[in-house]
């Protein structure tokens, strides 16, 4: 095996540097660099278990002696910083001292069949985040995140996914009318319209496959979705709050749409 090409960077004003930073900081720069910022041991070992290879290793210089081997020998060429630098380029309050530069998956084709979660101006990045590891435990492997969706692949929302980006076919920047095409029911959450979602799933009424939407925070899913939806579901709350919040919500219904048909 070849060994991986190795470069060090003592100057904050490197090219190369200013480059990463701008990847690591900034929530739609990979689309510009065609590049993804991932930081931490989690992250890379969720890219790589799924057999997918940085292009480069990030290491902070206190790392580097003592990295692991299969991180030292992923990427063809590793950047090794000054511990400062590195610091700097981190998203973290505590730096993991080592991250990889991913090539940006291409954007994977429309499935209408499958089981989907579509996102509807969901615009908090912990949210979004916590929406794809919810949508890659209970098997809805297509994301569809229409316009005005926080950014999928930004170093936020990425943190929050814990790996799961790379289990899922996301799709970015879509429109409304790309989901006319879709051939399983299309599920709406709904605060006054619908059955119980507890009553449903208890006269398995619930479909599967099928695509939840969730909506904006504040607002909800836009009217021109919901009147595409074939069904509207309650969460009941028995403790009397207004609303859930989007991620938890989604958690629920995802759940429940998982296992209404198991024994």
């Amino acid at each position: 095996m070849t060994s991986p090409q190795v470069l060090h960077i003592s100057s904050r004003d490197n090219a190369l540097l200013k480059d990463l930073k701008r990847l690591a900081h900034g929530s739609t720069e990979y689309r510009k660099q065609q590049r993804i910022w991932a930081e931490g041991d989690h992250l890379v070992r969720a890219a790589m278990g799924r057999g997918v290879r940085p292009a480069l290793g990030i290491f902070a210089a206190s790392y580097w002696t003592s990295a692991p081997a299969a991180y030292v020998q992923a990427a063809l060429k590793n950047i090794v910083l000054t511990d400062p630098l590195f610091a700097d380029l981190s998203t973290l309050e505590s730096p993991a001292r080592m991250g990889f530069v991913f090539d940006l998956p291409a954007q994977p084709e429309f499935q209408p069949a499958v089981a989907t979660v579509i996102l509807d101006r969901v615009q908090d990045a912990g949210n979004v985040g916590a929406i794809l590891r919810s949508a890659s435990a209970f098997g809805f492997k297509q994301v569809i995140a229409l316009k005005g969706t926080a950014a999928l692949w930004s170093t936020k929302v990425l943190r929050a996914g814990m790996g799961a980006h790379w289990g899922l076919q996301l799709i970015e920047g879509a429109t409304l009318d790309q989901l006319d095409g879709m051939t399983v029911p299309l599920l709406v959450t709904s605060s006054h319209r619908g059955s119980y979602l507890h009553q449903a799933l208890m006269k398995k009424e619930l479909p599967m496959p099928c695509a939840w939407a969730l909506g904006h925070e504040g607002q909800g899913v836009c009217g021109e979705l919901e009147a595409r939806a074939s069904g509207h579901v309650r969460i009941a709350q028995p403790g009397g709050e207004e609303s859930l919040n989007v991620a938890s919500a989604a958690a629920i219904c995802l759940h429940a749409s998982a296992t209404a048909h198991l024994g």
